[in-house]
């Protein structure tokens, strides 16, 4: 079969569609229940009621056809109608069925004692608390006037009444609830759309947890890409600032080169010695700009065999690094991305036997987390530096021994990233053993 046209038919929105998954039972309910109801109650109890009524009009009918005249008639029917609280006309004007349209269970009573009282002619009800019925016998019509709450329940609307308006009532407080559900995703909503436009507005998550981790998670995006565009922009501005100083000593060596005078070996030597530092930081800068797009995806890695490797490579390159002591389940699985991951240990190992003489790698495994630190015997950074420390391009020259090597700045910065991109983090603190830096990354396992 064909659906399209309930598609066609579906709120578009999302207000819209929880609305008809919230109401749309409950209208299905009461009408089911008020179906029900009345089938069971107007019908089936109207007629067993009207049944039990008829016996005691029958029983007045046989009395009045059995008097041999109509004031022993009157009698003899008022002996029985008086107990029986039925109020005997005799002999009355001829009348005809009545009910109002309202009355659902006015048909049931009339057809019921049409049927089961052969005699009787007429059933008016168009008074609401009576019953007039009208007979018609050997000395004439005769009417029995009984209350009607003898063959139907008394105010039998009243639980369409209630059921109805308690059904209004709850929709009422659940569609105020429902808004209240909704606004936390409108305003996740807005704050994505107007941040696809170039803008950020505030916002903070609310709503149910899952909500909430939405909302987490997109804030985190955004924070990420606008780390990402800062660190574009200090990119761009680092290149313009590391390549101006060799490409001045380019410039001034060559300016001052003569035709007449052959070179001097050492301008030579220095003159290469610049466009090799500017090779390297060109590297710098097109490695840490394929960073991200050379990241494989995560997958379970056997961890600590994996840092064991790492600080064996680091070992067999000649840089003085141990690994201290590792913790944890020996076969434990981490899920991260082998190859950002192990660069940012890398980095890390790099900037602390650059910095100091020697490193001390440890690592734990938890239930719910993967910890690698990295501790050198450095000088270290300063607690109120070590936020700056981990931007890109940046070098703490007063910090960090800079005649042990050369760098742009980005190691701990790619480290930081890479840590962030896994969930985690990089933290920096002093060093408990060798007193320099302590570099930590932890992620969630």
């Amino acid at each position: 079969m064909n659906f399209d046209w309930l598609k066609r038919v579906m709120p578009r929105g999302l207000y819209g569609r929880a609305a008809l998954i919230l109401f749309l039972p409950v209208v299905v309910v009461t009408i089911v229940v008020t179906v029900m109801f009345l089938q069971r109650h107007f019908e089936d109890v109207t007629r067993q009621m009207t049944s039990g009524m008829a016996h005691e009009v029958a029983l007045v009918a046989a009395r009045i056809e059995a008097a041999p005249d109509i004031e022993s008639a009157r009698v003899s029917a008022g002996e029985v109608a008086d107990p029986l609280g039925l109020e005997l006309v005799l002999p009355a004007e001829p009348g005809a069925d009545w009910r109002g349209f309202y009355d659902l269970s006015g048909r049931i009573v009339i057809a019921e004692l049409h049927e089961r009282v052969p005699a009787v002619r007429a059933v008016d009800l168009s008074q609401r608390r009576e019953v007039r019925v009208t007979l018609q016998g050997r000395w004439g019509d005769y009417r029995l006037v009984f209350p009607r709450g003898r063959v139907s329940a008394s105010n039998p609307h009243q639980l369409l009444v209630l059921m109805i308006g308690t059904s209004l009532l709850m929709t009422a407080i659940a569609t105020i609830f429902l808004r209240n559900q909704l606004r936390p995703i409108k305003r996740l909503a807005r704050a994505a759309e107007e941040y696809g436009k170039g803008r950020i507005i505030p916002y903070r998550p609310g709503g149910a947890s899952e909500i909430r981790s939405a909302g987490t998670a997109f804030l985190e995006m955004r924070a990420r890409i606008e780390r990402q565009n800062e660190q574009r922009k200090q990119m761009l501005s680092g290149v313009s600032h590391d390549l101006r100083t060799p490409l001045t000593r380019l410039r001034l060596g060559l300016s001052m080169l003569s035709p007449d005078y052959p070179p001097d070996p050492d301008e030579i030597a220095a003159l290469e010695g610049d466009v090799a530092a500017m090779g390297r930081m060109v590297d710098a800068f097109l490695d840490h700009a394929r960073d991200a797009a050379q990241d494989g995806p995560p997958e379970p890695v056997p961890a600590l065999d994996f840092l064991r490797g790492i600080v064996a490579d680091a070992q067999r390159g000649g840089q003085r690094v141990v690994l201290h002591s590792v913790a944890g389940e020996e076969a434990g699985r981490a899920t991260f991305s082998r190859d950002s991951l192990r660069r940012a240990v890398e980095n890390l190992i790099g900037n602390a036997v650059r910095y100091g003489d020697r490193a001390e790698v440890d690592a734990a495994l938890g239930p719910s987390y993967f910890r690698i630190s990295v501790e050198d015997d450095g000088p270290g950074i300063p607690p109120e530096k070590r936020e700056e420390a981990l931007k890109p391009f940046t070098r703490l020259d007063p910090s960090r021994n800079q005649n042990r090597g050369q760098g742009v700045g980005l190691g701990l910065s790619i480290a930081a990233d890479i840590a962030r991109a896994h969930g985690g983090q990089l933290r920096l603190g002093e060093g408990e053993r060798l007193g320099g830096l302590r570099a930590e990354i932890v992620i969630p396992r």
